[in-house]
Formats: C-alpha cells, sequence, structure tokens
C-alpha cells in the first residue's frame, strides 16, 4: 500500500512518494502522496549540544543562525567562524569566534510544535519609528505574494510560510511546521545575505504569539500582518514597540490591532 515510488530530494523537505487511496464520487482510486517531513534537528554550538528544534529540514543554515540571533547570542554574521549542517540533515554545527553561554533554562512558546526560548522579557528592544506608509492594497499585494512565491507552502500547505518585505517586494521567505522557526529562518537568511532595506515589514500565515512579535521586532520589522489573530501579549508588546500589528489578512478585509497610523487610505 505505501511502498514509495520515488524520492524527492532532501531540499525539498519531502519524505518518499508512497501510493495512498483516495475515495472520491468515482470509487477508490491509488494516487501518489507526498507528506511534509517533521524532523527532530539538534543544534550544537561551539562543540556543545544545546537543544533539538522540531522542525522542516530545509534552509537549517538559516534556521541555525537565525534561532542564535533572536535569541542575542550574535549580532552578525561575521561572528561566525564555521556553519555546518550535517549531510543527513540531523544536526546544525555552528562555531562562533568567540565563546557563549548555553542557556540553563529554555521557556517552551505556545502553538504549534512548540518553540523554546531563553528570552522572557525583550531586552534592548526600542520602539520603531513610524517611516513605512503602507496602503490596504500594498497589504493584499504582499501576502497573495507571500503565497506565489514560497513553493512548499503552496504545494503542500500542512505548514506555515512568512516573508520579509521592504514594503513593496517579498525578498526572503521561508516555511516550516513550526511558525516560530519560520521567522528564525527570515532572520538567518537576512544575516547570511544581508541586502539594503529602508523598510521591514513581516508577512505570515502563522497566530502572533509574544515570541513571534518578539522574532519580528528583533528584525526591525515596522509591520507585522498575519493571516490569523495576534495574541493579547503580542498586541501590547507591538503597542510598546511602536510596531503596527495587523490580523486576518484577506484580499479586502483586515484588522489593526496597533500603531494604525502606517495604513493610509487607498
Amino acid at each position: 500500500m505505501n511502498q514509495p515510488t520515488k524520492i524527492q530530494d532532501d531540499a525539498d523537505a519531502t519524505q518518499p512518494v508512497p501510493i495512498y487511496r483516495k475515495y472520491g464520487v468515482n470509487g477508490w482510486e491509488d494516487i501518489e502522496g507526498q507528506v511534509i517531513i517533521e524532523a527532530p534537528v539538534a543544534l550544537t554550538v561551539n562543540g556543545e549540544m544545546w537543544l533539538t528544534f522540531m522542525c522542516t529540514p530545509a534552509q537549517l543554515d538559516a534556521l541555525a543562525i537565525g534561532f542564535l540571533y533572536n535569541e542575542g547570542i550574535l549580532r552578525s554574521s561575521k561572528e561566525i567562524e564555521i556553519l555546518r549542517p550535517c549531510e543527513n540533515n540531523s544536526n546544525v554545527d555552528v562555531w562562533l569566534n568567540h565563546s557563549v553561554k548555553r542557556p540553563n533554562k529554555w521557556q517552551r512558546t505556545s502553538g504549534c510544535t512548540g518553540g523554546v526560548t531563553s528570552v522572557v522579557v525583550p531586552k534592548g528592544l526600542k520602539p520603531l519609528p513610524a517611516r513605512l506608509r503602507i496602503t490596504p492594497a500594498d497589504l493584499a499585494a504582499g501576502m497573495d505574494q507571500l503565497f506565489h512565491v514560497e513553493g512548499l507552502y503552496q504545494e503542500f500547505r500542512g505548514m506555515h510560510c512568512s516573508g520579509l518585505s521592504d514594503g513593496v517586494e517579498i525578498r526572503y521567505h521561508a516555511a516550516d511546521i513550526g511558525r516560530h522557526n519560520t521567522i528564525d529562518k527570515l532572520a538567518g537568511l537576512y544575516l547570511l545575505d544581508p541586502r539594503p532595506m529602508p523598510h521591514k515589514m513581516v508577512l505570515t500565515t502563522g497566530r502572533i504569539s509574544s515570541e513571534m512579535l518578539q522574532k519580528s521586532a528583533r528584525l526591525g520589522a515596522e509591520v507585522v500582518v498575519s493571516r490569523t489573530s495576534p495574541t493579547s501579549m503580542s498586541i501590547a508588546l507591538a503597542d510598546r514597540l511602536g510596531i503596527t500589528l495587523i490580523g486576518y489578512a484577506r484580499r479586502e478585509t483586515f484588522i489593526v490591532y496597533s500603531h494604525a497610523e502606517r495604513v493610509e487610505a487607498s
């Protein structure tokens, strides 16, 4: 019944393609089905095992570096001596050019596969200036663009995707089973391939919890847009940090929860 018929490349984060039985109006039929991989991936820093991500094993270098950046462990890619995902994608080995101490306690975050963080209260985050101006049409175009550019999400849907935009064009995008992982991957992609971005906006399919908002703030995003809802803590944090937080973004409707001054009439 479930014998593999072909093998997918590791980069597309899918398992061997099995044959499934589908029932529909014409009765039973055999179909090929792809399943998104959910895998444990260890993070090793300076030779010490730190934690295990539960994630989609793609863009692992970006995930590792973005996570360390969002945790305040490193500030730039210049601190990286070695960045090496292993061949079977079970571990990412990171060596920095300075010593770091592994946090004594990780706090499990809300939702999805459950991310982890050592940061309870954000440190060093200052309110962002309200320089970016967007219209409802900009928001609709941004979400459409996100769904268009992110191939894994478009093909399989059973995951989250996020994008980092300059307000006009999505410059970086990532998909993962964990919504927290997508923002870490965005941070890593940006650090490993920095491009000038006078404005930053995060767009995501995932719920905006306080740690999602915090990660977006670390990226310097003035606007955070989600297809679904924010939490009460994320709204309070967005208000404090000067971030425009938008939820339930659809083609013609959305809700602004904080700092609506950035959103102008079309």
